[in-house]
């Protein structure tokens, strides 16, 4: 592997010069520390690959949290020109529309604390979680149609959530586009019994509370105070996401054969924007967008159900509104400023996810005088936070910020480093209650397995592409 050696532009951003056949330079936001553990993977040759595919603008970026991936990198974020540029199945990932939603309560830590067993416990057992796990929810062919279609809709008329929740959702939770004729039948058996469901992996549900705010007005803006329990929910569209792209992953190897468009990773297989082959992936693609929206909102349901069950109380003294959620795994269709002129672009965010300031036509209209919120989680043992959109990050990252802390370690690396241990006991010691399907997940995502998110964090913030608002730390973590 041929050593990357980007050039320090200023202490957060870092780039890779074009060369060779780069379309544009490489990205990537760091600072001096973090960007040699960056270099220790096969991330920055990914970030040199995605600069070769056609119509990419301005920059190949990385986020802080950069990590080895499929095709792209995690933490990677690609524009293309609607006219000349490509779309991506590896741009957006396996798991599309991965994505993570935050649940306000009007509980705080000293409530919720001689709870927090009952709580976690009672969460494992009703939300399904694990490898290939699916829900109490059995669609039907009508059923499945309509939510590819209407997206989240389809569960608020189920009274599982409220009109307020579509507010506070991208797209009011419907990405239209979506049509089954797009999908294989595999894609539709994978999908059919999964909604309502964790999944494994880096998914998880968590209790936290509020231990730090770091800007009273936007806190206040979102209805964050301290010591506040609040709930973060993290998963996608299941295998019916990966389904889709392993469908089309498979024509667009095809097309690009067919044109002879060459690059240098096949992960990277793509195709232009006016071909069947694209049109077919951005309509099953919305299908799965709108899956994974409606999954997580019948999961923060579940959970109201169970917070309100152990306290007895009514939705008006639990709360449980949702502050806001965001996709992370995505492709959107941008109005973007190039050379002093907007244009069209499909913005590719892989492990990425918006951050999109105050007055921006695509803010929720109650968060439109603020900023969008920014959700980033950490692991089970650290923190996570909530930030908010910028002006700075429209010009210099599409309006994109990072995702999460992002790995440091593979999964199998993580595991070797927890032979011996438990980490579950561990977690709990330091104060997080886990409820897991196994103990290899757990040791897979253990604290050690990511990079310090609070560094991650303050990079984004002190280049101003987003700025922080509050902290949360974790009381309890349901695990697949």
């Amino acid at each position: 592997m041929v050593e990357i050696n980007p050039i320090e532009i200023d202490s957060n951003i870092w780039e890779i010069p074009k060369h060779g056949d780069m379309n544009v330079p490489g990205r990537i936001y760091s600072d001096r520390e973090l960007i040699e553990s960056i270099k220790q993977d096969r991330s920055l040759q990914q970030v040199v690959n995605v600069a070769h595919l056609p119509g990419i603008q301005k920059y190949s970026i990385a986020m802080p949290d950069i990590h080895w991936g499929y095709g792209f990198p995690i933490g990677g974020v690609a524009a293309f020109d609607v006219e000349t540029g490509v779309i991506s199945p590896g741009g957006v990932g396996y798991d599309i529309n991965c994505g993570v939603r935050l649940m306000k309560t009007l509980l705080t830590k000293d409530e919720v604390v001689p709870k927090i067993r009952e709580l976690v416990d009672e969460l494992f057992h009703t939300v399904p979680c694990g490898t290939g796990i699916g829900g109490r929810i059995k669609l039907s062919a009508v059923d499945f149609k309509n939510i590819v279609e209407t997206g989240t809709a389809w569960s608020i008329e189920r009274d599982l959530g409220t009109e307020d929740d579509l507010d506070r959702i991208e797209d009011n939770g419907c990405l239209t586009g979506g049509e089954v004729e797009s999908l294989s039948q595999r894609a539709f058996e994978r999908g059919k019994n999964q909604l309502g469901t964790l999944g494994s992996g880096n998914h998880f549900l968590e209790i936290d509370y509020i231990d730090a705010i770091f800007n009273d007005k936007y806190a206040d803006e979102f209805g964050l105070f301290k010591n506040q329990v609040c709930v973060l929910i993290h998963c996608g569209s299941r295998g019916f996401g990966h389904q889709i792209c392993t469908d089309y992953v498979d024509k667009m190897m095809s097309y690009m054969h067919r044109i002879g468009l060459k690059l240098p990773d096949n992960q990277l297989a793509c195709s232009h924007f006016d071909t069947e082959e694209a049109r077919g992936y951005l309509s099953a693609f919305s299908g799965a967008v709108n899956y994974a929206w409606t999954n997580r909102q019948i999961i923060m349901s579940y959970t109201r159900d169970v917070f309100k069950k152990a306290f007895g109380i009514s939705s008006d003294l639990l709360g449980g509104d949702l502050l806001y959620d965001v996709s992370h795994n995505i492709a959107k269709f941008e109005q973007h400023e190039i050379n002093g002129e907007m244009k069209t672009l499909c913005v590719h965010r892989k492990g990425a996810t918006r951050a999109f300031p105050k007055n921006h036509p695509l803010v929720p209209e109650i968060y439109r005088e603020v900023g969008q919120p920014v959700l980033i989680p950490g692991d089970m043992g650290r923190a996570s936070y909530v930030l908010v959109g910028t002006e700075l990050a429209m010009g210099e990252t599409f309006g994109t910020c990072c995702h999460g802390a992002g790995r440091v370690l593979s999964r199998r690396k993580a595991l070797k480093r927890a032979r011996g241990r438990n980490i579950v006991d561990e977690l709990e010691r330091s104060g997080t209650y886990v409820r897991a399907k196994g103990k290899r997940t757990v040791s897979e995502e253990m604290p050690e397995a990511y990079k310090d998110v609070e560094k991650v964090c303050n990079i984004v913030h002190n280049a101003g592409i987003a700025n922080k608002v509050a902290r949360l730390r974790p009381m309890g973590v349901v695990k697949g």
